[in-house]
């Protein structure tokens, strides 16, 4: 669960703006801004690295597909650790766009795209604050939100989020991308995830 957490964080912003129950009016705004999502489909997952790393999702279901934005999803997740994940734990993110028969490595910009994260503990102090409780439905089944992670099994039953519209910024347009999210403490890899999705979006510019 820990996993799927911390690729929340660095890898999907705004369902996180969406636990956060954000009203539907409000808007992810990212640099560069043309283009606003719309859909998101073909979500798939599995985690990369052995079966004896420390902290591994063991199931992860996310609905309907495609997904409308704005819009209702659906998720259920289990995951486990077996030792505590504590700061400083960094995720290293490589976020890769299928252009014709090629994959190509999206850079970070602005703290979008392929990017290292060195301090995620510190990344979620600064989304909910230390002393605040978590949000729900991460309250309501015991799930942690800050550093650190006491070694456990997570469970996420199904539970339902609304994804508010979300700008994009023009280097995330239409497409099939493909994301690996590692963990690591030090030299120690924590866990290793790989991500894939469609998005679909539409030029705010032609509506106007």
């Amino acid at each position: 669960m820990q996993a799927l957490a911390f690729w929340l964080t660095v890898g999907a912003l705004q369902l996180l703006t969406a636990v956060h129950g954000g009203p539907q009016q409000q808007r992810f705004v990212a640099p560069d801004i043309t283009w606003s999502l719309s859909k998101v489909q073909n979500f798939a997952w599995e985690n990369c690295g052995p079966p004896s790393e420390p902290a591994i999702i063991k199931s992860l279901s996310v609905s309907p597909d495609p997904i409308a934005v704005p819009g209702d999803v659906t998720i259920s997740a289990s995951g486990a650790n077996t030792i505590s994940l504590c700061a400083p734990l960094k995720a290293t993110v490589i976020l890769e766009k299928k252009l014709g028969d090629i994959w190509i490595k999206v850079p970070c910009v602005d703290q979008l795209g392929s990017c290292t994260y060195d301090d995620t503990c510190t990344m979620l102090d600064s989304l909910i604050p230390p002393g605040e409780p978590c949000p729900p439905p991460l309250q309501t089944y015991n799930i942690p939100c800050h550093c650190p992670f006491k070694a456990g099994t997570y469970t996420l039953p199904s539970s339902e989020f609304f994804i508010p519209n979300m700008d994009l910024p023009s280097f995330l347009t239409n497409g099939d991308y493909k994301m690996r999210v590692v963990l690591s403490n030090g030299d120690q890899e924590m866990s290793c995830t790989k991500l894939s999705f469609s998005l679909q979006a539409e030029d705010i510019r032609a509506k106007l």
